[in-house]
């Protein structure tokens, strides 16, 4: 058996086998492969690997080994000899699988040689039918051969050849004509469907075929169906005679403060690229994400030929000012509104309850208003007035000026018994400057004291004529406290409402001022407000300075709920995002995204003010640098309505000056908070709390930290309190006083004592412990403190003129016969703001 087996391997053909690794077997490779280029659309293009598998089939042979068998294919053998390409030269070194893809290759070319004649026909056709005249065909043909068969086959002229690649058949594409146009027109009408015309071919799907990596023809990109459909438009519109150059579009561009290049290049509808290059010409080097400002962007519109609209960050309160006027037929009656100014405890607010028949007054703290108030009064005819009542105190001045603005009549309350005051002539400025009218009630005529024709000749000084001296203002002696004279008072605000003629329209969108504001725990922002214009109601979208929001709630005067007010009426409102200034407007909007881009827009500015006025200045600087800046008293305040906190505030930084200073740190409305006690621990702050208290937490931390918090409830005492801080701040006044002079008689050295000095008193007396001067010769050679005063052996305290005793001074030991002592002492003096 064993040498059966090696008599076979002797026998097997040694080329066949193949011992790669010691103990393994292996056959010759029989695969063969190639690259073939594969085109896709769009120009892009790749490398593509084939392969071809052979097979082989081997059998025993007659002396019994394994023999491979060859097949024999006649296909390419038979062919006919006089084909060219098929010769036996050309034949010899191919392979089956080469003879197979010549012949395909050849009848794919005959195919198309077909193909192209047909179309070459139509076309004549089409152009006889146009009435155009074909050129003659040359009898010459171009040729163009088949790489993979060696083949030379005549074609059409209609198929082109490319020069440069003579193994490549460009694609037959038919041009453009105006009667294939027509008649594909016609089709589409017919079909719906829009049919290739003759000799159109596909776009190509990307995908290689086994036919073309065989035939080794390269497929050429073709036009998208988006290309073809542009160039069929324009030919029909040249032959038609229209313009085919496209018209540039003038656009309108919106140029905020700042934009980007992009931004810019798409509201042109231009290439960024372009808006880049002229840029660049304008000498700016820029990236399509880089912002430019609006003087250069609209440099660049200009360029390009568009037209620019300029808009800056404030426009979003442009829908707040595009409101019409109200045409005349829509106006209506509307009640007067009524500020009652004056000195503090003049009766202004004992007068409005008179009228109100309430008692407001004795609910204020310490007898005093220190809060705006908006009241509705409805007299006894039907007719309604509403009342501002002011503050008297000198803090409350920007209440003063914000009532004196938003009244149509100021009534000036003087007591008779008091006369014109300080802020008497602070609320006739107001009114002046307003340009109101200013009717006159003289309080408190029914006192002992009281004396109107005093009042009457002092109003005169400040340019207000009674009507009973000739002049045009209406002064009227009242008493808040039994009455007399209201109605005369009240008859005189009539008249005088009538000869406004007070109107406004009500049937629009709302708008007024904020007449003050605060916040509460369990209702978040409480706003008085007064309606100006348009009736307001419940669920209008409103915007009041930087707040904004729904209007949830509306209370009347009397704490009714109401559902709407009408122009000149004051309402409470509920729905605020934030407590607003006292003094701001208020308007209706449509939306609650315009709403919020006004608010945010408002309080971006508050915050960029209040970082500009936190900047110090270079004198500012330069005199931290030599220590010369003044002391300060850093203060939180919290107080339960605005303008209060505002009034405080105001008060505060009149007592600041060169040495001393208050720096409010923080001011705000509501309850004192944690963050409250966090920002006085960092900074030593004193919290000043008017009309609220601390919460429950940020009590305990103020406690635990030793943070000091005053309550108060009159502004009186806030005021007081923080003067007397600051005085104490001050450095103390320095005054000396002369108490006497000696001379001296005798020096003595002892040695365990320094020297010592015999000296008689010439004038005033000579204290222990007094401040000495040394004089010789009139000059002033030292300044000290006298150590040691003695009456022959005894310590004593003083000694008067004309008597003799010893002296000496504290380190210093300079001292001759005939020297003068002179002796003062320095008293200091508390300073007050």
């Amino acid at each position: 058996m064993t040498d059966k087996n090696d008599t076979a391997k002797k026998e097997m053909p040694k080329e066949t086998l193949k011992v790669a690794n010691p103990g393994r077997l292996s056959l010759t490779k029989t695969v063969e492969s190639g690259k073939v280029k594969q085109n896709f659309t769009h120009g892009r293009s790749k490398s593509v690997t084939v392969e071809v598998r052979k097979t082989r089939t081997f059998a025993q042979g007659a002396t019994g080994g394994m023999v491979e068998v060859k097949k024999q294919d006649n296909s390419g053998l038979n062919a006919p000899l006089s084909t060219p390409g098929f010769d036996d030269e050309s034949m010899r070194h191919l392979t089956n699988e080469e003879k197979q893809s010549r012949l395909k290759a050849l009848k794919f070319a005959e195919e198309e040689a077909k193909r192209q004649a047909e179309i070459t026909a139509q076309r004549k056709e089409a152009a006889a039918l146009a009435g155009e005249d074909e050129e003659e065909e040359s009898d010459a043909a171009p040729v163009a051969p088949v790489a993979a068969a060696n083949i030379t086959i005549p074609l059409p002229k209609d198929i082109p050849v490319d020069s440069k690649k003579p193994n490549t058949l460009k694609s037959a594409v038919k041009p453009h004509h105006p009667v294939d146009e027509e008649a594909e027109r016609t089709e589409k009408n017919k079909t719906g469907k829009l049919k290739l015309r003759v000799g159109e071919e596909r776009r190509s799907s990307g995908k290689i075929t086994v036919q073309n990596a065989l035939s080794n023809i390269e497929e050429q990109r073709m036009r998208s169906m988006a290309s073809i459909r542009r160039a069929r438009e324009k030919a029909l519109k040249k032959a038609h005679g229209g313009d085919t150059s496209s018209e540039k579009v003038i656009r309108d561009v919106v140029i905020p403060e700042a934009i980007t290049v992009a931004e810019l290049a798409n509201r042109m509808a231009e290439r960024t690229v372009d808006v880049i290059k002229t840029l660049m010409k304008l000498g700016m080097m820029v990236t399509a994400t880089q912002s430019i400002d609006a003087d250069t962007a609209e440099l660049v519109v200009s360029e390009f030929g568009h037209k620019f609209k300029r808009v800056t960050e404030g426009d979003v309160e442009n829908v707040l000012n595009d409101e019409k006027e109200d045409d005349d037929t829509n106006l209506k009656p509307r009640p007067p509104v009524v500020t009652i100014m004056g000195h503090v405890d003049h009766g202004k607010t004992s007068l409005l309850d008179a009228l109100r028949k309430t008692d407001v007054a004795a609910k204020e703290a310490g007898g005093i208003t220190q809060h705006i108030g908006a009241y509705q009064v409805e007299l006894a005819g039907g007719q309604k007035v509403t009342f501002l009542d002011t503050p008297g105190h000198e803090a409350f001045t920007a209440m003063r000026a914000r009532g004196a603005k938003i009244t149509d009549i100021v009534v000036l309350v003087v007591a008779a018994d008091d006369g014109i005051m300080e802020q008497t002539k602070e609320a006739i400025a107001h009114a002046k400057a307003a340009e109101v009218p200013i009717v006159v009630a003289i309080n408190k005529i029914d006192k002992p004291g009281g004396d109107v024709n005093r009042v009457k000749q002092e109003l005169m000084q400040h340019n207000l004529i009674p009507e009973d001296f000739g002049g045009d203002t209406i002064v009227i002696g009242v008493s808040a406290k039994t009455g007399e004279n209201l109605d005369q008072l009240v008859e005189s605000l009539l008249l005088q409402a009538e000869v406004l003629e007070l109107k406004a329209n009500p049937d629009r969108v709302a708008s007024g001022v904020v007449v003050e504001a605060r916040l509460d725990q369990g209702k978040g922002a409480v706003t008085t407000i007064l309606v100006q214009k348009g009736t307001l109601r419940v669920g209008d979208l409103v915007v009041a300075g930087p707040a904004y929001g729904r209007v949830r709630t509306m209370v009347d005067d009397k704490s009714q709920i109401v559902k709407e007010a009408t122009p000149g009426t004051p309402v409470v409102i509920l729905g605020l995002s934030q407590a607003p200034v006292a003094g701001d407007t208020f308007s209706v909007v449509d939306n609650e995204k315009t709403a919020r881009d006004i608010a945010e827009y408002r309080e971006r500015r508050i915050r960029e003010q209040q970082v500009v006025a936190s900047v110090r200045t270079m004198e500012s600087l330069f005199g931290s640098a030599a220590g010369t800046n003044a002391k300060e008293l850093p203060v939180i305040i919290k107080g339960d309505v605005q303008g209060s906190v505002e009034a405080i505030a105001g008060s505060l930084n009149k007592y600041s000056g060169d040495e001393v200073a208050v720096k409010i740190l923080h001011s705000g409305v509501g309850a004192i908070t944690e963050s409250d006690i966090t920002l006085a621990k960092a900074t030593g702050a004193m919290i000043i709390a008017f009309n609220v208290r601390a919460a429950p937490k940020a009590k305990e931390m103020a406690a635990k930290d030793k943070i000091t918090i005053r309550y108060y409830s009159i502004i009186y005492n806030v005021v007081d309190d923080v003067k007397a801080a600051l005085s104490g701040m001050l450095s103390p006044t320095l005054r000396e006083n002369f108490l006497g002079y000696a001379e001296i008689r005798e020096v003595f050295n002892i040695s365990k004592a320094g020297k010592v000095v015999g000296c008689m008193v010439t004038d005033g007396v000579i204290k222990r412990g007094c401040k000495v001067r040394l004089l010789r010769d009139n000059v002033v050679i030292h300044e000290g403190t006298l150590k040691t005063l003695k009456r022959f052996k005894d310590e004593v305290k003083e000694v008067k003129s004309g008597l003799e005793c010893g002296m000496a001074f504290e380190n210093y030991e300079d001292i001759r016969q005939g020297d003068q002592i002179e002796c003062f002492e320095v008293e200091e003096l508390a300073r007050t703001v």
